[in-house]
């Protein structure tokens, strides 16, 4: 039975009747369709000769009919800010009605009560729904690494005769039914310049040539061999890292089995995947209140409408930004993220942007909230970061570190290599490393200290997050590339020399890469002693961020290599300290 034949099938159990003008009416087929349809089933045994449904179409029926369901609700949501940072995505309301709960009640409406919510960022607000709905919640520890994919993953053990749902998308009228005889993934009848899949002439979908395809939305139904398929490409897919970026529609198209389109009006079914998209849907919406754009409002001197364009900027290390338009200029406003509060003193920041205003080492800030950690800022165009395997790019920023140095800034705050070690390790709550010989390197690393201290006579305002991902190259007013350092958050009084050591580490450096670094900043002349001085600053920043990653994964947010990197950057620059100033006859311990 063809996706024709079944169409006409539901139609006559629906209608009632075998009128052939009433049953293209209920199937939107023309006339000839249903004429040909009607001889199908007849020869295939669904249709008596008095065109009555037998047993074995209600058997096909049955056999297809809904089982379950699965929602995907586990990411961050992050093109929703700025208000992803307080509630997940399927927990918006739109028209007074939660969009998860939504779904779900239409759901129910179909007789699917077997629902399972695939959940990560904030799961713990999704507990109720276990009360009120009876669904089953289940955790996808890779939320934060991997796209959704790997949710379905999580989930593929209840793929047969089911529904997949996104979490955010509104169905004006319920899309689900008591009965489904065959697959399909739903479209808008609206292209979309994002989308590669298109609708064939036999209402089936196949990838398209270029982007600019059916608005996908995300809704399918399951069954059959398009369900065993898809668990089996499903798990095949996430086995390989180069789909960790994956959509689970990409396991969907790549099956061999060819999904049918179910095509919708594009206002029937609202995709609501960022902040503008709610506000442009349900303008009285309360979740649209946000200290931040009222704030942004106010520096600006407009209204929250004229701020559009939102778009997330990347997702930091220590913040969310965004970048939006208001009037005709681009900005970037800086949201802290997870547990920033604990890590960040916004009025030791407040103090280095005093100390370091109109020196040309960055861009003033527009608007400054020490207390909420907000920052506005200018949008520069033509921006791009500094290249740590690109060594012209390392001379001019090094060039800009070393005049930054020379400047001999002054602030009235320090920032304690040693003491926010021990502090980030405070914020642990008593649990113990994930590394099995952290007390072994951290005491290594802490043996460095009185010759690191020795050998530390000067300071001055020093950057400590100077990575190059801070060194941004812009286009200025003159059309010339110019180069400034920006995220000063963690600035403070320090032995500038930490700054080489912050930059090699997040940028994976090598030992013969570290001391190319180093000759690079000192011009060649670097003293032995300032370099293996160099060398303990690895280390005990290595260490330093690898106990700041430890809080941050408690808190849901993992790095990844980064974080293993800083733990080896602990013992492996140890080790060469040791060696060195052994070899040199320089006692360090």
């Amino acid at each position: 039975m063809n996706r024709y034949e079944a169409d006409v099938l539901m139609a006559i159990i629906s209608a009632g009747t075998i009128n052939q003008r009433i049953l293209s009416a209920h199937t939107g087929h023309s006339l000839g369709v249903i004429n040909r349809s009607l001889k199908m089933l007849k020869e295939d045994g669904l249709i008596d000769s008095g065109s009555r449904i037998t047993e074995r179409a209600k058997q096909l029926i049955d056999d297809s009919r809904p089982k379950g369901a699965v929602i995907l609700a586990a990411g961050y949501g992050m093109r929703m800010v700025p208000i992803n940072m307080e509630i997940p995505k399927g927990l918006l309301k739109v028209h007074g009605q939660c969009l998860i709960e939504r779904t779900i009640e239409q759901l129910h409406e179909a007789g699917v009560t077997d629902i399972k919510i695939v959940t990560g960022f904030l799961m713990e607000q999704y507990e109720y729904l276990i009360d009120k709905y009876g669904v089953e919640l289940i955790y996808n520890p890779e939320y934060m690494t991997k796209n959704n994919l790997a949710s379905l993953r999580c989930a593929s053990k209840y793929i047969d005769n089911t529904y997949i749902i996104p979490c955010d998308v509104w169905c004006k009228d319920n899309p689900y039914g008591k009965t489904e005889p065959y697959s399909w993934y739903m479209v808008s009848d609206k292209m979309s310049g994002q989308s590669t899949i298109r609708v064939t002439r036999d209402l089936q979908l196949a990838r398209a040539d270029e982007y600019m395809g059916a608005r996908m939305i995300g809704i399918a139904y399951v069954e059959g061999d398009v369900a065993r398929e898809l668990k089996d490409t499903v798990q095949r897919m996430c086995g390989n890292p180069l789909h960790d970026n994956s959509f689970w529609e990409d396991a969907l198209f790549a099956s061999k089995t060819r999904i049918n389109a179910r095509i919708v009006a594009d206002s029937d079914a609202v995709e609501i995947n960022t902040y503008e998209q709610l506000r442009e849907f349900d303008n009285n919406s309360n979740q649209l209140k946000s200290d931040a754009l009222t704030a942004i409002a106010g520096v600006l001197g407009a209204s929250e409408e004229d701020i559009v364009d939102i778009e997330i900027l990347k997702k930091g290390m220590t913040n969310r930004s965004f970048i939006f338009s208001c009037k005709g200029s681009r900005y970037i406003m800086r949201i802290p993220g997870e547990g920033t509060d604990l890590l960040i003193d916004r009025y030791h920041e407040a103090g280095v942007y005093k100390a370091i205003s109109g020196m040309g080492f960055c861009d003033d800030p527009i608007y400054l909230d020490p207390d909420k950690g907000y920052k506005l800022i200018k949008y520069l165009e033509n921006v791009r970061s500094l290249n740590p395997e690109a060594e012209d790019d390392i001379k001019k920023g090094m060039a800009l570190l070393r005049k930054f140095h020379d400047s001999n800034i002054k602030v009235d705050h320090e920032f304690d290599l040693f003491g926010q070690l021990e502090y980030y390790e405070t914020l642990w709550n008593g649990r113990k490393s994930c590394y099995g010989d952290y007390e072994t390197t951290k005491a290594n690393v802490l043996s460095l200290r009185e010759f690191i201290e020795k050998n530390s006579t000067h300071k001055c305002l020093t950057h400590i997050d100077a990575v190059p991902d801070n060194f941004l190259f812009y286009e200025g007013a003159d059309g010339q590339e110019h180069l400034q350092l920006t995220d000063w958050e963690y600035a403070g009084m320090q032995d500038p020399h930490v700054d080489l050591a912050m930059f090699s580490i997040y940028s994976f450096y090598s030992r013969s890469q570290v001391d190319k670094l180093i000759d690079i900043y000192f011009d060649g002349e670097c003293p032995d002693i300032t370099r293996i001085k160099i060398y303990c600053y690895v280390a005990i920043c290595g260490m330093l961020w690898s106990n700041w990653c430890e809080f941050k994964r408690q808190l849901g947010v993992d790095f990844g290599e980064y974080s293993f990197r800083q733990y080896r950057y602990a013992k492996d620059f140890y080790r060469l300290a040791v060696s060195e100033s052994e070899r040199l006859n320089i006692c360090i311990k």
